[in-house]
């Protein structure tokens, strides 16, 4: 096994890929493909690494790097499985690849941006998998957890993920254009990875990166067409002690620059990460006039 790993990292080297979709060096995806391709766990022993594979099992190795050096395909995608919180989701091209920071977040119950023990209701805006909501299921038991998207195709994934983890009569997904089709209703956390990259970064993208849905990345010259909307409108959704948790990733600038009235918390990521700010209600409320003046000079 160790020679296939040496020889995956060399290829995946030597042919320049990415690797910004959960591993972050060529051996450790060459390592997870080659342990996938045996059907063996990531954290198989070391000393097992030595053994001699059969002459199909060396086949199923050479398969699935060749795969992933001749196309290019990231590797969640090729073994329709990623991992985050722990949890393991099942993906395909139809969502992106969980990879949020916002992981870090759901391990420490929101605190100490939220008080954990007044947390009744969460949502996650922009779903894609469900990875978020069902993470935070599982990190709040008795609490009711919504998840949204646009996209049908997304909710099919997420539905998949919600019945292998055994959510099917707990987790309420919507299929909405943000809260457009969401019910009236408050939410003590609202949590949102949405579309953020900016057209600039959109056209200088990896080919791995084309591999994914571009509704779930794309998000006009600046990055932030949805997350405008999203602040005019989690007012309406949130408790009064209620917080906002968005992603908007490289597009931190502009959203600083374009709202630099409201008061962000920026958030410092122990694991890596950032991009990631949390919004009270009380601010929002306050400045929601000067929010509608910017969104509505936008559209």
């Amino acid at each position: 096994m160790r020679d296939f790993i040496r020889w995956g990292t060399s290829e995946f080297n030597r042919r320049e890929l990415e690797f910004g979709h959960g591993f972050g060096s060529a051996f450790d995806e060459a390592k997870y493909l080659v342990l996938h391709a045996l059907y063996l766990p990531f954290d198989w022993p070391e000393s097992y690494l030595d053994c001699s594979l059969t002459a199909s099992e060396r086949d199923q190795v050479m398969e699935v790097i060749q795969l992933r050096t001749n196309t290019r395909k990231p590797a969640a995608y090729i073994t329709r499985e990623s991992w985050f919180c722990g949890l393991r989701f099942y993906v395909d091209e139809r969502v992106l690849i969980p990879r949020s920071p916002v992981a870090e977040l759901i391990g420490n119950h929101f605190e100490p941006w939220v008080d954990s023990r007044q947390v009744d209701r969460i949502l996650d805006l922009c779903t894609g998998s469900g990875c978020i909501a069902i993470a935070c299921q599982y990190a709040f038991e008795d609490a009711e957890v919504c998840a949204s998207d646009i996209s049908a195709d997304a909710l099919e994934v997420a539905k998949i993920n919600r019945h292998e983890h055994e959510l099917d009569d707990v987790l309420t997904l919507y299929q909405s254009d943000l809260f457009d089709n969401i019910p009236a209703q408050k939410f003590d956390i609202i949590v949102s990875n949405p579309p953020y990259v900016d057209a600039g970064d959109m056209s200088a993208l990896g080919e791995e990166f084309k591999f994914e849905p571009s509704l779930g990345l794309a998000a006009g010259e600046d990055g932030l067409i949805l997350v405008e909307r999203i602040l005019l409108q989690a007012v309406d959704y949130l408790s009064e002690h209620g917080v906002l948790i968005i992603e908007v990733g490289n597009s931190q600038p502009a959203m600083m620059e374009k709202f630099d009235f409201l008061p962000m918390t920026w958030i410092d990521f122990e694991f890596g990460g950032a991009g990631v700010c949390c919004v009270q209600y009380q601010d929002l409320r306050q400045n929601i006039d000067q929010i509608k003046q910017i969104v509505g000079d936008h559209e």
